[in-house]
């Protein structure tokens, strides 16, 4: 991610950015990716089911489809009455609950043929108490003093934790993924609590995988090291945790200059950043949301389409999810029709269509607009070869009039969601309601 500032630029000379030692998959320039919480999508929670969905979310222009955990799940020391998808009791084989593994394999040849790829979400740090790797190679876990296997955090329970000083563990692991590689057709992986597994495990990982083919990586992290030689994408966690501030207004949006500037220094341009208003954890552990955000819901998902990086969305958003779904029981989500799917079908049109907002390097820096409340109102522009992208957002909960008073963007706009003409140029004054957005558009 870059970030361009006029006041900012000269600073940014001095970071240093290394040379790339792994390539992006260039199909993942310019998409959109999707949370598939399995067993609360249909009454069954089966792929077959889910399959059902495909036209919906091809038309809603969903690229990615990363699949919470699909093995087996552990019982011994069960949470609830399901137990947790990242309690993984065999590493080579499909939870019968959401079907078979041919039923997989038909899941994913349909997923191509909509031109869509496919992650799965792997869970490398710990393993069930009943996983058969326990009674066959103890030596695999981490122990304690006394010699007993322990788990990773003393509150999952329900787990045990893998010891990557273990060089055989590391090389099964290794050869699990690739497993789902060659006999499923999957492109890459979601990798649970990346950053509890030494980085240098993955950077053995990645050219293993990437023999197979070319694969897609997305790290639960948020750490540069990790983009370094294994990881195309990683989470912005902090990003998330102060528009959760912005909404509740502990914090302005002047915060976000300085999260994105140290970002800038921190991260590359090639390194995709995941930005997102919900997952699964947020939603189970920690509010919906609606209750996150209040009345700037939309506001905040549209901001997490804008800025540099590829957005999230989680299962049942784009119905209007306004409830916390169960970890570990079943809750099924509630299917309708909702003002969310056709925000999400605008946005995620734009994205792929307008260069301004590709991913990485494809895609435009930031480009700061000052107004006369930068507090309130966050303003930015995006360019890439002729094709911009203007985005103002009002991020306070009242009514802002504020000024341009300087601006890297000038000139007539299209709005993406009325059609109508936008003129952005200094001095021009705009009103906007409390968590109102304007996004305007330019194609070469």
């Amino acid at each position: 991610m870059t970030f361009c500032n006029t006041d900012l630029v000269e600073a940014q000379t001095l970071v240093d950015a290394p040379i790339r030692e792994k390539t992006v998959p260039e199909w993942s320039k310019n998409l959109t990716i999707y949370e598939v919480n399995l067993r609360q999508y249909s009454s069954s929670g089966s792929f077959k089911d889910f399959e059902s969905h495909l036209p919906r979310l091809k038309e809603m222009g969903v690229g990615i489809l990363w699949f919470m955990p699909i093995n087996p799940i552990g019982e011994k020391n069960r949470k609830g009455s399901l137990g947790s998808y990242y309690s993984v009791r065999d590493y080579m084989a499909v939870n019968p609950e959401f079907g078979t593994i041919d039923d997989f394999k038909n899941l994913v040849k349909k997923c191509h043929q909509y031109g869509m790829y496919v992650l799965i979400d792997w869970v490398a740090n710990h393993c069930s108490w009943d996983n058969e790797l326990l009674s066959r190679h103890s030596d695999w876990f981490t122990q304690d003093a006394a010699g007993h296997i322990i788990a990773p955090v003393p509150d999952w329970t329900d787990v045990a934790d893998l010891n990557y000083d273990n060089k055989e563990m590391r090389r099964y692991m290794i050869n699990a993924m690739k497993f789902w590689l060659t006999e499923t057709d999957i492109d890459g992986f979601r990798c649970d609590v990346a950053g509890m597994c030494p980085v240098d495990f993955w950077n053995e990982a990645r050219p293993a995988l990437d023999s197979v083919k070319d694969v897609f990586m997305l790290a639960e992290w948020e750490d540069p090291a990790f983009h370094q030689k294994a990881f195309d994408m990683s989470y912005t966690w902090e990003f998330h945790h102060l528009i959760t501030d912005i909404a509740k207004g502990k914090k302005t949006a002047l915060s976000l200059d300085t999260l994105f500037f140290n970002e800038s220094k921190k991260y590359r341009a090639g390194d995709y950043r995941m930005y997102f208003t919900s997952n699964h954890d947020e939603n189970s552990w920690n509010g919906t949301a609606y209750e996150k955000f209040g009345d700037g819901v939309k506001t905040f998902a549209v901001l997490t389409f804008m800025v540099p990086g590829m957005p999230l969305i989680y299962s049942g958003q784009e119905a209007g999810l306004n409830k916390r779904l169960q970890f570990f029981d079943k809750d099924t989500i509630e299917w309708k029709k909702d003002e969310f799917y056709d925000l999400y079908k605008v946005l995620t049109a734009l994205k792929k269509e307008n260069k301004a907002l590709w991913n990485g390097t494809y895609g435009g820096t930031m480009g700061k607009i000052k107004t006369s409340d930068d507090a309130a109102v966050y303003a930015f522009c995006r360019k890439k070869d002729g094709d911009e992208v203007v985005a103002l957002f009002n991020l306070s909960g009242k009514p802002a009039k504020v000024s341009i008073t300087e601006s890297p963007a000038e000139g007539t706009f299209t709005d993406v969601f009325s059609g109508k003409t936008v003129n952005i140029k200094a001095g021009d004054t705009y009103k906007l309601k409390a968590w109102e957005y304007v996004i305007a558009e330019k194609r070469k």
